[in-house]
Formats: C-alpha cells, sequence, structure tokens
C-alpha cells in the first residue's frame, strides 16, 4: 500500500487507531448514564485550548487538554452539588467554550483561522509527530482508567446510591470519569475534529448494543467497530480527499444501519425462543 510510505499518513493511521479505541471506551460509560452529548459540550471548550495555544505559541493539543479538563471538571462539580441541573451546566460549556474560543482565535497571529478548521473538523495531513507523542500518552491514560476501573465506573453508571453504599469513592469516580471525557476529546481532534468527536463516543457503542447483551460485551465490540471506522475512513480520506471527521463519522453511522438491519431477525429469534421455552415450562407445569 503506496499510502503507508508516507510518514504523515502512518502517524494519522496510529492515530486512528488510538481513536477509535478510546472514544467508544469513555463513550460507553457516558452512554450508560445518558451523557451522551458530553462530548460535545466538551469539544467546545477544548475550542478555547486549541485558540489559547496559538496565541500563546504553545501546544495546542496540551493546551486544549488542560482547559478541556477544567471545563469537565466544573461541569461535574455544579451537576453533583445540584445547584443548577447538568443540562444548564453543558449548555454553559457549549457556549461559554464556543465563544471564547472564536474571540482568542481573532487575537492570535494570522493564519491561525484556517489551522483552526482542521481540529474542528480532523485533518490526516496536519497530524505531527509531537501530536503523535501526545496522544499517544493520552490515549494510555483514557485506556487505564477505562479498562482497569470498568467494575467500579459500571457501578457508579448504574446506581450511585448504591455504589456509595458499597464503599466506592463515588465523587472521585464520577471526576475521573469527566477527567477521561476530556482527555478523549483531546486524542479524538486531530483525527476526527472537535466538532465531530461526540459523534465517535456515541454511534459505534449505539451500533454495538443492537447486537450484544452485557455491558462487557458492548465495550468489547464498540471499540473494535471504532477502530475499523477509524482505519476505513482515514485510509478513505487518503483516497479521495475528503475531512478526515466527516468521513469517519459517515462510517460509523453506516455501521450502525448496518447492525440495526442485523438485529432485526435476531431480536425475533430471541423472541420466538423465549416464547418456546415459556410455553415448555407452562406445560411442564400443567402435567405436574
Amino acid at each position: 500500500m503506496d499510502l503507508l510510505d508516507y510518514a504523515f499518513m502512518q502517524r494519522a493511521l496510529l492515530a486512528a487507531v488510538l481513536v477509535g479505541l478510546t472514544a467508544p471506551a469513555i463513550g460507553t460509560y457516558l452512554v450508560q448514564r445518558r451523557q451522551a452529548v458530553m462530548g460535545d459540550g466538551i469539544g467546545h471548550v477544548a475550542m478555547t485550548g486549541v485558540a489559547l495555544g496559538f496565541l500563546l505559541n504553545a501546544s495546542p493539543v496540551w493546551m486544549a487538554t488542560l482547559i478541556a479538563v477544567i471545563g469537565a471538571v466544573g461541569m461535574e462539580l455544579i451537576r453533583s452539588r445540584g445547584k443548577t441541573s447538568g443540562d444548564i451546566a453543558l449548555a454553559m460549556l457549549f457556549y461559554g467554550g464556543l465563544a471564547g474560543g472564536v474571540m482568542i482565535i481573532n487575537l492570535a497571529p494570522g493564519g491561525s483561522t484556517a489551522n483552526l478548521t482542521s481540529y474542528l473538523f480532523g485533518s490526516i495531513t496536519t497530524v505531527s509527530a509531537s501530536d503523535v507523542t501526545a496522544v499517544v500518552i493520552l490515549a494510555a491514560f483514557v485506556l487505564a482508567v477505562t479498562l482497569g476501573l470498568r467494575r467500579q465506573l459500571f457501578a457508579i453508571c448504574q446506581d450511585e446510591e448504591f455504589a456509595r453504599v458499597t464503599g466506592l469513592p463515588v465523587r472521585f469516580l464520577n471526576l475521573l470519569m469527566a477527567v477521561t471525557a476530556a482527555v478523549t476529546v483531546t486524542v479524538a481532534m486531530r483525527i476526527v475534529g472537535l466538532l465531530l468527536v461526540s459523534a465517535m463516543m456515541v454511534i459505534p457503542v449505539a451500533a454495538a448494543q443492537r447486537v450484544t447483551r452485557g455491558f462487557t460485551a458492548t465495550l468489547s465490540v464498540a471499540m473494535v467497530i471504532g477502530v475499523l471506522v477509524s482505519l476505513s475512513g482515514t485510509v478513505t480520506t487518503y483516497y479521495i480527499d475528503a475531512p478526515s471527521g466527516g468521513t469517519i463519522v459517515l462510517l460509523a453511522i453506516a455501521v450502525f444501519v448496518v447492525m440495526t438491519a442485523v438485529s432485526a431477525p435476531l431480536a425475533r429469534r430471541r423472541a420466538n425462543a423465549a416464547r418456546a421455552a415459556e410455553e415448555v415450562c407452562t406445560r411442564d407445569d400443567v402435567k405436574v
């Protein structure tokens, strides 16, 4: 494959694999606790960090990580203390982050606006060696949290009060989940883009739920789907010169449609099997 002869494609493919693993990994928990759009809010906040990176001549990836983490922690603290609803806190992140990024980017040196576009929608040609280093480090953190603490995180997603009674540090785990979601946004922004990263947190998970039963199976299948669509979208982008973020998300939607079509006969078979088992039990009860 001639695309592997180019260093920028090697970097892009590595980043795509990491995006495919991390976004569905944290997304599975967010979908479980009905916070599927959290990635959008954090993505808008991260835009302020990218703009600050351009303004201060610092790494946009690391600056976006810092600002996104601060925003995500702030939102979680507001939600947990009950001073305002989670929806209002999320809306504040949306509009404040977006407005802050727009204002700051206008103060940055010329040409920053064009560079900002690659962070908003993703671009495989702009993934630098330093970006890959940052993505690898951040992705390792995300995978360590989402896989290493999966039992604890699943518990607080199911029932926070029960998790608290069992002795789990619910406040800490909630904050850790928020930080992990923020880090995932910055992992994905170079390939998928800040405005589309939430789709990679949600769509592979939704597709996996069509054909799986159980949390662990959903998590595993979602990560496989994430890697496949990320790699396929990146390769497709190379050949047709299309935006990588849009291509990857459209492929993810296509997988969701296929999974939905496949799941319909599976659901009917399960329903028929359940009815058959119920009839057998009923007949046995009658005989007794």
